[in-house]
């Protein structure tokens, strides 16, 4: 098998084999195919897409490139947030806290910005001491005290996501709904979580323009979930503006800490949709029925101040300065 060979069968619209797929990830994590290959065969995969199956067996390929975390020893089902990127966008920051101060485990590893779209490592970096690598022992202790806990990728997590998470970030090859939908569930499986909810952008400022690219990332990775038995829900908003008013890391944190001081009002774009996401995270940590209940239990946490300070916890607990 020769990775030159797989790049000219892709660049002819074939499909490729289990096998095929599974040479390309290891070849590429271990250095034996070099960067200029896998970037080629990415560009092919932006021109002549992926199957459903073709996507699935990459995700897998990648996801067992490295470590698979098991979170199985923490308390309750655990959930995880992840959103395909925008602008403005503080949400991990407002409803990971409120979710736990309403009782749920929160376990979520994260990413820094890819092209336009700002990243939460970044956001929370920008907290004088934070340190957003953990071990892996630290990160499940920090879960079970306070709940939650927002950290990067540990050093042999899905590898060969991060190797070529970093070359499309370079050769303007990040908009492919494969690439996209690889990347995401990727991490999110191998990070061990229960029950996963994927925010989807569409609009003039998210890598899906349309309504109908985001439905179709949308149902791609939930459809990739369920097939290793996760729950997935996926929930598509809009990305035609900045979600919040205040962009850039430091700015976006303070207007995230805002929100959770009481400062920013119900009907707002950023805190309707921290509600709804908040609210399917609720529904799947199993802590509402309901989406009215779930909403009803997120604001009394946002009313009551238990979520900020469910954020200064994790803040503090990560090394960071609370005040």
């Amino acid at each position: 098998m020769r990775m030159v060979d797989l790049i000219e069968k892709k660049v002819n619209g074939g499909i490729l084999s289990d096998e095929e797929i599974a040479y390309i990830v290891k070849g590429f994590t271990d250095g034996t195919i070099p960067d200029y290959q896998m970037a080629a065969f990415q560009m092919a995969v932006v021109f002549q897409g992926m199957t459903d199956r073709e996507t699935a067996d990459l995700t897998m390929a990648m996801m067992h490139s490295g470590d698979v975390v098991d979170l199985s020893e923490l308390r309750g089902v655990k959930v995880d947030k992840h959103s395909t990127g925008g602008v403005g966008d503080t949400t991990t920051l407002v409803i990971a806290p409120l979710v736990a101060a309403c009782g749920g485990t929160v376990a979520k590893m994260s990413g820094r910005g890819l092209g336009h779209t700002g990243g939460t490592l970044d956001k929370l970096e920008s907290i004088p001491g934070v340190c957003i690598e953990q071990p892996m022992d630290r990160f499940k202790k920090i879960v079970n005290e306070i709940g939650v806990a927002v950290i990067g990728q540990t050093g042999n997590l899905v590898p060969a996501d991060k190797k070529m998470y970093a070359l499309r970030d370079v050769t303007a090859t990040v908009r492919s709904i494969p690439l996209i939908a690889s990347s995401i569930m990727s991490k999110k499986l191998a990070a061990g979580t229960d029950a996963i909810v994927l925010d989807v952008k569409t609009g003039t400022g998210a890598f899906m323009s349309t309504v109908e690219e985001a439905e179709k990332l949308a149902h791609l990775m939930v459809s990739i979930g369920k097939l290793v038995g996760r729950e997935c829900v996926a929930i598509i908003t809009d990305m035609n503006q900045p979600l919040g008013l205040a962009v850039g890391n430091a700015l976006e944190v303070r207007e995230a800490v805002e929100l959770l001081s009481g400062k920013i009002p119900a009907g707002d774009p950023l805190y309707e949709v921290c509600m709804l996401l908040g609210t399917h995270m609720m529904i799947l940590s199993k802590l509402a029925s309901t989406e009215v209940e779930a909403r009803e239990k997120l604001e009394t946490a946002l009313s009551s101040g238990a979520g900020l300070k469910k954020l200064r916890e994790m803040i503090a607990a990560e090394g960071g300065d609370a005040a």
